[in-house]
């Protein structure tokens, strides 16, 4: 599996974190790769562009609210990003919503919780159906 990742300072341990412990995925590193101050929207709009061109890829955006990078990467066509605080809202998102951007509140869940809300985005499948006349709305 490809994930598209990047952050923002506030975002940048949770990013490397997720990483380091999910060796079995490669992920594309969009940055920053270090703690210096950065702009969200620029590493949310270089992650967004990356996953609207290639449809086989997720993203996940990570920054202190998680809410600037959901805002940021939805402006674009073909994403649909959806800000994550609990498993069961990662797993909605991509079986009801078909959520393709992941976007996790860096100060406001541990890494244990980050690490469940991940592991179920990326293994959950969107059920289409009734699901699909709504996500065609969007």
């Amino acid at each position: 599996m490809n994930i598209v990742i990047a952050s923002d300072h506030a975002g940048f341990e949770l990013k490397k974190f997720l990483m380091k412990n999910n060796p079995n995925i490669i992920f594309k590193d969009l940055g920053p790769y270090d703690i210096s101050s950065v702009d969200y929207p620029d590493y949310a709009h270089r992650l967004a562009k990356e996953v609207s061109e290639n449809t086989q890829s997720l993203g996940v955006l990570i920054c202190g609210s998680g809410n600037g990078v959901c805002m940021a990467a939805n402006k674009h066509p073909k994403i649909r990003a959806a800000l994550c605080w609990s498993v069961e809202i990662a797993s909605l998102a991509k079986q009801h919503n078909d959520a393709n951007v992941l976007c996790i509140p860096a100060r406001f869940i541990d890494i244990a919780m980050a690490q469940q809300i991940f592991s179920t985005f990326i293994t959950q499948i969107f059920e289409g159906g009734r699901h699909q006349v709504r996500v065609n709305k969007i």
